[in-house]
């Protein structure tokens, strides 16, 4: 475990001690917070009540608003605009998990945090959906010019022992971001809606409907992409930023160069790494520098200005403003964004 998810953990036990102890004073059912936007009371009644399904963070919450719609209670634990990588899971969000039907969330290394509250809870007739079970997944990539992580203290360093640290460098950490390609999002709805359909039979022919016409959708897109890569001028992209696009790129053929990893933590560029980017961007003559929706446009505007480029989002859709939340954006239409963006990348 890193040093990072170390110090989440700490903090996670006593969260799930505050979330155990919240769960038996409330009435499981009294309450239900149905979306991002505010709480509204329910009083459930048999045979009329709609099943809770809570995700994580909101690749999967719109995926099953494209399927279910209104036909269930959503709730998404990761606020819109909040940074996915530093989330902790407060009691109210373990109270939800408890409380609900389906719980869908992402796995990997960032939602270790999940498997510890699922194990401290009874499952309740609860199911449970891991998006990297949805797909063949890869290990994190750290291609030429990345920063390298470092510890940041010698006392962290003396935390490892010796096998924890063979370990962690032998053995890669799942990339996690499986959603960011076409294909791999209709495996992860095919799978939503099979758990939809076994657990509110009442709505399967609905939920079954909705998923072909979205799946649909999600292969027109593909489509776009496929269309873009084949006609374009070069494969190379290049990101001011984290990369946590490498089931995008392995899906189209793409090769890349970026800051840092999906994941890192480290979010500040060494010299080196600034100027084997701006370099590349010279020598391979690319035309715009990429960066992620939510995060900080600093290194993607300094190489930009050194080699006089533009740059521009490419939306992993990991999360969504909350502006962007409120005025309707979706996974598909921020898709539909990166297929002009690429466009603009590959010529």
């Amino acid at each position: 475990m890193s040093g990072r998810n170390k110090r989440k953990g700490a903090r996670l036990s006593s969260l799930l001690l505050l979330g155990c102890m919240a769960a038996g004073i409330l009435c499981q059912g009294c309450t239900w917070q149905a979306d991002n936007t505010g709480a509204k009371e329910k009083e459930e009644t048999k045979g009329e009540e709609k099943i809770r399904v809570v995700t994580t963070i909101f690749p999967q919450y719109d995926f099953v608003r494209e399927i279910a719609g209104e036909r269930v209670e959503l709730k998404m634990l990761m606020k819109p605009g909040e940074e996915t990588h530093s989330y902790e899971p407060t009691p109210q969000d373990i109270i939800a998990v408890q409380n609900s039907d389906i719980f869908i969330y992402v796995g990997g290394e960032n939602d270790e945090w999940v498997e510890e509250i699922l194990a401290s809870m009874p499952d309740e007739n609860r199911e449970t959906l891991k998006l990297t079970d949805c797909v063949d997944t890869y290990e994190e990539d750290h291609v030429e010019g990345m920063k390298e992580e470092h510890k940041h203290s010698h006392e962290e360093e003396k935390e490892s022992t010796q096998s924890e640290e063979i370990k962690t460098h032998s053995v890669h950490e799942i990339d996690e971001h499986v959603w960011t390609s076409p294909r791999n999002a209709i495996q992860i709805v095919e799978a939503v809606k099979d758990l939809l359909v076994k657990v509110d039979e009442r709505n399967a022919s609905v939920y079954e409907e909705n998923a072909s016409d979205y799946e649909e959708k999600l292969w027109e897109l593909d489509a776009q992409f496929q269309q873009v890569v084949q006609t374009s001028k070069r494969r190379l992209l290049l990101f001011g930023d984290r990369f946590p696009f490498r089931y995008f790129a392995e899906e189209y053929g793409l090769s890349y160069y970026a800051a840092f990893p999906g994941c890192a933590s480290d979010t500040e560029p060494s010299a080196a790494t600034m100027a084997f980017l701006i370099d590349k961007v010279k020598e391979e003559r690319i035309p715009v520098i990429l960066k992620m929706e939510l995060s900080n446009a600093d290194i993607s505007n300094a190489i930009a200005e050194a080699t006089d480029t533009r740059v521009e989002t490419f939306y992993s859709c990991h999360n969504i403003s909350a502006e962007d939340f409120e005025n309707g954006e979706t996974y598909y239409s921020m898709m539909e964004k990166n297929v002009e963006t690429l466009k603009e990348a590959l010529n």
